[in-house]
């Protein structure tokens, strides 16, 4: 047979389109031809390809070899079709049965000695498969424990091309890749501890109610305060992940390249702390075919930005919508991607450029600076942060005392419990926190009373809030409700939610 066809797959954002692979190969002058509308990494292939099968003791006929990737309308890049690019080649020379890879998708980047070698993005494919009914996969052998996740798919784990060959020829049977030990449940790991902070009661509480709600948390204080010490103790008080945002989450560490070969299911929410050099494309994602950036990085976790006004406003600016929408829609002209981006923001900044204000006897900061520094936090930006708090600098006394601090597991089983609530409440409606609530659903599950109306009105007037800052205020307050295990929301929980837009006030002046 001369003809032949091999089922591959490319990543394409977060979406995964099958290629069919096909190979020619008859009399003519020798010759290696690729077409389909591939990048130079993908037209590179012929020479790994043929080498690969010289190298793993098969004679490469001097003969016209024709190599297509269908559809042509698609742009194909990357190194992984070179195994299913070899197979086609081998079952136009007879050297394989055609019946063998009817029912199976191949997918391997190929060395000169014909070894496989690891590529990006098997999650996503095997998940894809499966939807497609595709009943075997084979894979390079390190990817197979990534692979193993997706359950009704027989993932084969190859490690050279001699191996794929003696398979699917029937010389050889391959066991399947058995599912990772430890799939479900929470890792054993180590994280910093609130118990290590001593005072800085306000900060821990509004850590607290930001991620049992999901809300967005700007922390404002001198240097050395403990801004940074009490973000990066957050993640010891994130709920657990159900084993299918742990799937979505390694879906997108997947197709960045970025699993653990021994581990490769993520089971804790990722915390990304970026550097305030970060450009809008790592942050948001980018490139000519784009890839996921930070944020998405950080979907399910925390995205902690310190020295926020460092960063530049262009970048910040690129958040607003995906803090709104959960999700960062990109455009190119060959597309467009959506990547999730459903994240806590946890920033934290300096009241200006030297840190000391309002302290005016140590603040050497003229009244312009200050003012040129705080501008770099836009209000629209601003009015998208839920929860603002004031990191005071700590005393003397607070250092000498050695009283026992609440704990992160103690924090975090509160925490877990208005979760819980939240998950019973929104059962069947796609939220799963009070941060993701719509004013359609706030009219629903944060009614308030006679006296807690008043006091909205109150603060509405009084603080000249928007519609945005006003419905900010209830998702917390309903928050704060759920920590207290209360269906209504009270006077006490608005007060506390209107208080963490204050600061803005103080600050900002708006």
């Amino acid at each position: 047979m001369s003809f032949s066809t091999v089922l591959s797959a490319s990543v394409q954002g977060l979406k995964v389109e099958f290629v069919h692979v096909e190979a020619d190969v008859s009399n003519g002058l020798p010759a290696f031809h690729m077409v389909g509308y591939l990048s130079s990494e993908v037209k590179e292939a012929a020479e790994r390809v043929q080498t690969a099968i010289r190298n793993s003791g098969l004679d490469y006929p001097a003969k016209k070899t024709v190599i297509n990737l269908s559809p042509a309308t698609m742009r194909k890049r990357g190194a992984a079709f070179d195994l299913p690019i070899a197979v086609a080649i081998l079952v136009s020379l007879g050297l394989i049965p055609e019946e063998n890879v009817k029912n199976a998708l191949v997918i391997g980047e190929l060395s000169l000695d014909g070894c496989l070698q690891k590529v990006p993005g098997i999650l996503p494919v095997i998940m894809e498969a499966r939807a497609a009914g595709i009943p075997v996969c084979v894979v390079p052998k390190a990817n197979a424990p990534e692979g193993a996740l997706v359950e009704g798919v027989a993932v084969l784990g190859v490690r050279n091309l001699h191996e794929v060959i003696s398979f699917l020829s029937g010389e050889v049977r391959l066991e399947p890749e058995p599912y990772p030990k430890h799939k479900q449940g929470e890792p054993v790991q180590k994280f910093l501890d609130y118990s290590e902070i001593q005072g800085q009661e306000n900060v821990k509480r509004a850590a607290e109610v930001a991620v049992a709600g999901g809300h967005n948390l700007l922390l404002v204080g001198p240097p050395g305060s403990g801004k940074t010490m009490a973000a990066r103790r957050i993640p010891g008080i994130l709920p657990p992940m159900t084993l299918e945002e742990s799937m979505e989450i390694t879906k997108i560490y997947s197709i960045m390249g970025l699993l653990d070969k021994e581990a490769p299911l993520i089971r804790q929410r990722p915390f990304r702390s970026v550097h305030h050099t970060a450009t809008k494309a790592a942050l948001i994602g980018g490139g000519l075919v784009p890839s996921p950036g930070e944020i998405s990085l950080a979907h399910g976790g925390v995205l902690f930005l310190d020295e926020l006004p460092e960063f530049q406003k262009a970048v910040l600016e690129v958040l607003r919508q995906p803090l709104e929408e959960h999700q960062i829609h990109i455009a190119r002209t060959h597309g467009n991607y959506v990547f999730p981006a459903n994240f806590i923001l946890i920033a934290a900044m300096n009241p200006c450029p030297c840190g000391c204000y309002p302290d005016f006897e140590r603040c050497t900061c003229t009244p312009g600076q200050i003012q040129q520094y705080l501008s770099k936090i836009s209000q629209p930006f601003l009015s998208r942060i839920d929860i603002c708090v004031e990191a005071p600098k700590v005393e003397f006394e607070a250092l000498l005392r050695k009283r026992k601090e609440e704990s992160s597991a103690e924090i975090r089983r509160r925490v877990c419990d208005a979760r819980e609530i939240q998950n019973r409440r929104y059962t069947g409606t796609g939220i799963v926190s009070n941060a993701m609530l719509g004013v359609k659903e706030l009219e629903v599950y944060c009614r308030l009373g006679k006296a807690e109306n008043r006091l909205m009105e109150q603060a509405f007037t009084s603080l000249r809030l928007t519609a945005r800052t006003y419905h900010k205020i209830l998702k917390v307050a309903r928050t704060i409700a759920d920590l207290d295990g209360q269906d209504r929301i009270a006077v006490k929980h608005i007060k506390e939610a209107i208080g963490y837009r204050t600061m803005d006030k103080k600050y900002w002046g708006r």
